[in-house]
């Protein structure tokens, strides 16, 4: 075949959805989530991150979301902007418009590679979930920005954006002022974040029934992991053979930024 000719059938399958959707249909159903989308590779929280982890094969994605000051969701995991975007300042202290402006480079790990990369939007994340129907997220709720706007203003302005998406994205927060808030607000799906193992006593997160329950791996009690009727979420792991160990211990989940190598080491023979 030439290569005038390849080249055509080459670019004819990558723009051909009907393969994407029956590749993602053909693909396991692997216990991993991405942690901020494929962040080992991307800058955290940001489109080329999300839609990569999807490629390789996620079907969870994990963001954080802030409000700018007047009131828009971004996706966004730090206090301020100095590391993903080099400039002083937290996110709740800017106007969407001066937001859009800025580039989530990360450039203390990359350089300039991702010089032109937007802080992305809670409105980004839908616009990706709709093109991919077999994903799920969860949706962090910084304490920072319940903080700064308070629980129910935050809920309502997040309903609004995921309204498209609802059925598909999980709510999830340490606060567990906001996780109870949400499931009594109707909220399909919620889940709390511990900062101790003990919170799973603390009275609101057993009057939140959360159908998920994250924990960091350095937090877990020895043993088994028991989480009631909960499914539990460990992150941040990036070994393969740690990954499998916490899921025979009790896990449902293993929560990483190494997305592509999790799922490729999951997918292979052992």
């Amino acid at each position: 075949m030439g290569g005038t000719a390849l080249r055509d059938r080459l670019k004819t399958h990558k723009e051909d959805p009907r393969s994407a959707k029956r590749e993602a249909r053909r693909r396991p159903l692997l216990p991993l989530v991405a942690h901020r989308g494929y962040a080992l590779r991307y800058p955290e929280n940001t489109r080329r991150a999300i839609r990569a982890a999807l490629r390789a094969g996620a079907r969870f994605v994990e963001v954080d979301v802030q409000l700018s000051s007047d009131g828009v969701p971004f996706l966004f995991h730090d206090r301020d902007l100095v590391r993903l975007c080099g400039v002083p300042g937290a996110i709740h202290e800017r106007t969407c418009a001066d937001l859009r402006r800025l580039r989530a480079a990360e450039r203390k790990r990359f350089g300039r590679r991702f010089a032109r990369e937007p802080i992305a939007t809670l409105s980004d994340l839908v616009r990706i979930l709709r093109r991919h129907p077999r994903a799920r997220a969860f949706v962090e709720i910084k304490r920072l920005a319940l903080e700064r706007f308070g629980i129910a203003p935050v809920l309502d302005g997040i309903r609004e954006v995921l309204r498209p998406v609802a059925r598909r994205c999980i709510l999830i927060s340490f606060s567990k002022k906001f996780v109870l808030a949400a499931r009594e607000s109707g909220w399909r799906q919620v889940g709390a974040v511990l900062e101790r193992w003990s919170d799973l006593r603390d009275a609101r997160v057993r009057a939140a029934r959360p159908e998920y329950i994250f924990c960091n791996v350095e937090r877990l009690p020895r043993g088994g992991l028991r989480t009631g009727r909960a499914r539990l979420v460990v992150y941040e792991v990036g070994e393969p053979g740690l990954a499998r160990d916490l899921l025979k211990r009790g896990a449902s989940l293993i929560e990483t930024f190494a997305i592509r190598e999790m799922a490729a080491a999951f997918s292979s023979p052992r």
